[in-house]
């Protein structure tokens, strides 16, 4: 990589970044349940959700899910269309950008393997959404999760 663009890499990622970073995330849904994740790093430190992370340079949204979900799961996937985004946006106690990530939500296929966390979660599971209400879950998550559940029996949610 070059020094142009090793410093700008740099300066992009983790807290306090110049730019915006794109990121995705892997919507799996197998056997009524989703594939989620408790976060092990910040911004959402302990909270359950989508699997996914940051796309590399020269990465298609797709490649960045299905290697973010292969190193967090240890679940090969095939991911596919664009389902929702999102900004997450986080300031610290005196405002100023800490994090600031543009997260496109892709549907993905389940292909196979066993889940284990790995990378930076902390745990990694298939939860049903009966289970997901007594999770840290963020409302924006639970109610897509919701919502595509609920297209999968022809029933349609909305968030409150």
């Amino acid at each position: 990589m070059d020094k142009i663009h090793e410093n700008q890499d740099l300066q992009s990622t983790g807290a306090y970044p110049r730019l915006p970073r794109a990121a995705v995330g892997a919507v799996v849904m197998h056997e009524k349940r989703f594939l989620l994740v408790q976060r092990g790093t910040p911004p959402a430190l302990g909270q359950w959700s989508i699997p996914g992370g940051k796309i590399r340079l020269g990465e298609t949204m797709q490649e960045a899910a299905e290697r973010e979900v292969l190193e967090e799961t240890g679940l090969r996937i095939r991911a596919k269309e664009p389902l929702f985004t999102f900004d997450l946006i986080k300031r610290d106690e005196q405002g100023r950008i800490l994090f600031h990530y543009i997260i496109v939500d892709l549907r993905a296929e389940y292909l196979g393997g066993e889940v284990l966390a790995g990378a930076d979660a902390m745990q990694a599971r298939w939860i049903g959404l009966d289970e997901m209400e007594s999770l840290d879950i963020s409302p924006t998550t639970l109610a897509l999760l919701r919502d595509l559940a609920g297209k999968e029996q022809g029933v349609s949610f909305t968030a409150g």
